[in-house]
């Protein structure tokens, strides 16, 4: 394309949120889901943090690591949702350049956080089970605080590249992100560049940490059903597995969907625009919406507290 034809712009003052491309007819039905969906992980990780914070009897690693989990849901949901039910409900698709910027870093961020959490967490469920007497003594609050640091680095660090990268392509054509939010390759498909670092760049953060805390996680539970298989009875292996299960299915929630979009994205072109995006929010804001159900219907500790505070409330 000549220079006379096309207007470049370093940086652009807005870019356009669609919403969900082929689909805004149907804004307004898409977003109940979706405000449900954020009122339910609103509550509900709120709710965990309050109970871990008055019960003094869960002042533990597993419901630190809990807690943790839980204020990265709240932010990762709080930086998508608004602005996309903003979209739906008032047709208010400009964002910001800056804005945009903020936005994508946070997403990208947060995701890898959460990635760590589920790994500190495995930490913790291997330590508990493979050496019982010494967990007090091995995850002691200011290793829990040093493990908290380390994830929440990792995520600044890794995401800071991502919009600096946006900032660096020069823009033309269009400033039109065919999205409901600052998805980092949605956003550099609109520089007028070869943008092979970014897509390079992407890959290689969600492949590495992906890769490696799966592989993290998978030798803790190797050693974990090591151990579970070493006891004497079958009710206590079913006991000390079902410790177990409540973050496993925090940990399918989150992986299971992450792949099938990375995947779906990257090698697979047949797949509609909307079903893209629509499968790319699912990914992203159904895990901070399951995680404290999952914990509060499969944690006793959790169910037991939530029991008392609404009987006590139902009987004052």
């Amino acid at each position: 394309m000549s220079g006379s034809n096309t207007t470049y712009f370093t940086n652009p003052s807005t870019f356009i949120l669609l919403g969900i491309p082929g689909l805004e007819t149907a804004h307004i039905w898409i977003s109940i889901p979706f405000c449900i969906m954020y009122i339910i992980a609103l509550l509900g990780n709120f709710i965990i943090l309050f109970i871990v914070k008055t019960e003094p009897s869960l002042h533990e690693p597993m419901y630190y690591f809990l807690c943790m989990l839980a204020t990265t849901d709240l932010v990762l949901f709080t930086t998508i949702l608004p602005k996309m039910l903003s979209i739906f409900w008032f047709n208010s698709r400009e964002i910001d350049f800056n804005g945009c910027l903020t936005q994508l870093y946070f997403i990208h961020g947060f995701s890898v956080m959460e990635s760590g959490i589920f790994v500190a967490m495995a930490l913790d469920r291997y330590v508990a089970i493979c050496h019982p007497l010494r967990h007090s003594t091995i995850l002691t609050n200011p290793v829990v605080a040093k493990i908290g640091l380390a994830i929440l680095l990792r995520g600044c660090i890794l995401a800071l590249p991502y919009p600096f990268l946006v900032r660096h392509w020069p823009y033309c054509r269009t400033n039109i992100i065919p999205h409901t939010h600052c998805e980092h390759i949605y956003v550099v498909k609109l520089a007028c560049a070869d943008i092979q670092v970014s897509s390079n760049y992407g890959l290689f953060v969600v492949s590495s940490v992906t890769s490696m805390d799966m592989f993290l996680i998978i030798s803790s539970y190797i050693q974990i059903l090591r151990a579970i298989f070493r006891l004497p009875t079958k009710d206590a292996r079913l006991k000390t597995f079902g410790t177990c299960i409540s973050h496993l299915c925090t940990i399918l929630a989150f992986y299971l969907p992450t792949i099938f979009s990375s995947i779906t994205f990257r090698f697979v072109n047949n797949v509609a625009l909307h079903s893209r995006v629509l499968i790319g929010n699912i990914y992203l804001l159904g895990p901070p919406m399951l995680n404290p159900i999952i914990y509060g219907v499969r944690t006793k500790q959790i169910r037991d507290r939530l029991l008392r505070l609404f009987t006590h409330k139902g009987t004052s």
